[in-house]
């Protein structure tokens, strides 16, 4: 089983264009969520993480033309271009396209505009992406709720070891709508206030929207540290539509396993990056998973204080912050976090740290239907 390797990224949010700006954010602690009293989503205020429209725009027409565009599409469209810039070795012709996305442009159900129904299809933005950049491979569009994003990269991998292609750029993403934001307040999940993942006054989620993509290859950079996906792995527990498991069954297998694939023991995970959602069952499932696989004491965190839930870009993300601070030696803080509101004793940081040597991060997400990921990433260096 081959490794890949995690190379050039870039995250699109309301926190910045790029994966540095970003950073530069979580570092100081500043948040993208806000509060909106007047919104086009609801007849209530939210608190949201919102890319807003006319920045976009104005970066986006350095690229191309921003009517032709819809919004999640120049975001998308953005993260590529600047993966292919920062990079000379991409070969567009042997070079795979994997896209999360939990719900695309379904925001054209309500008003297509100048758009063609068919924007609404996952498999219209994957032709839109590729044809726009030239990419000659066929694009794998992964849309499992809210693990899609780390999904992609296990699809990536899975593919680079059938020999489908030695390369490919993950991208994840989804935009805020009506539909999702009037779905995720049908559950009275929504909470007015910016989230608090795994506190006792937690009152639900805050949705976001973003872009993240990543590039990645069975082959190393030289001489440099690299952060490679050592082990993966996923289940369903299958315990309701949109109930977490109550004893975090999915989530522990999948963590177990993903540990046995990387062959490591539990004990030589250094941090986690969890999926936080800061709604009283998922944070109480969470903790009861990380509990039962030994890892309590571990060190972690969750960036939805920074983020909000953008749903299928959630897990890439965070495997892309997993991936910078690990690079960085250092961990952003679990933001808004107070005091413990779960039934098991985990380790959250909620203040940022610096020179923290990290070598093997898990990266836990679930979602919908009981669907449940985890990512196990390691630190090495490759010599000549």
């Amino acid at each position: 089983m081959k490794k890949i390797y995690l190379h050039n990224d870039c995250i699109i949010s309301p926190l910045g264009f790029s994966t540095s700006e970003n950073i530069e954010n979580l570092r100081k602690g500043i948040s993208g969520l806000k509060q909106y009293q007047k919104n086009q989503f609801l007849d209530a205020p939210i608190c949201a993480g919102i890319v807003n429209s006319e920045q976009l725009r104005k970066a986006f027409s350095e690229l191309g033309n921003p009517g032709k565009y819809t919004k999640l599409e120049q975001m998308f469209l953005l993260a590529v271009a600047s993966i292919l810039d920062s990079e000379d070795e991409i070969d567009l012709s042997n070079c795979g396209l994997v896209i999360a996305t939990t719900k695309g442009n379904i925001h054209l159900l309500e008003n297509t505009g100048d758009f063609k129904e068919n924007r609404l299809l996952l498999s219209k933005l994957g032709a839109i992406i590729k044809d726009f950049f030239g990419f000659k491979t066929k694009p794998i569009v992964v849309s499992n709720a809210c693990i899609s994003g780390g999904l992609a990269l296990s699809t990536a991998k899975k593919m680079i070891n059938a020999g489908k292609f030695s390369q490919a750029i993950v991208l994840g993403g989804d935009m805020l709508s009506k539909f999702i934001v009037s779905g995720f307040n049908s559950f009275q999940a929504l909470s007015e206030t910016a989230c608090k993942p795994f506190s006792k006054d937690r009152t639900g989620i805050n949705l976001g929207e973003a872009v993240a993509g990543v590039l990645v290859s069975d082959i190393p950079k030289k001489n440099l540290i690299n952060i490679c996906l050592q082990g993966e792995a996923s289940a369903n527990d299958a315990n309701h539509i949109s109930g977490p498991s109550r004893t975090g069954e999915g989530l522990y297998k999948s963590i177990e396993k993903a540990l046995t694939e990387a062959k490591i023991d539990s004990e030589e995970i250094n941090f986690i990056s969890t999926h936080g959602t800061a709604t009283l069952y998922n944070d109480e499932m969470e903790a009861i998973a990380i509990s039962r696989a030994n890892l309590e004491r571990v060190p972690l965190n969750s960036v939805k204080g920074f983020y909000g839930h953008t749903l299928g870009a959630s897990a890439l993300i965070e495997a892309i912050l997993s991936k910078q601070m690990m690079l960085n030696s250092e961990i952003y803080p679990s933001l808004n976090y107070n005091k413990l509101g779960v039934s098991k004793p985990i380790n959250i940081v909620s203040e940022y740290q610096k020179s923290v040597n990290l070598k093997y991060v898990l990266k836990t997400a679930s979602g919908f239907g009981g669907c449940n990921l985890a990512l196990v990433f390691k630190k090495e260096v490759v010599n000549e």
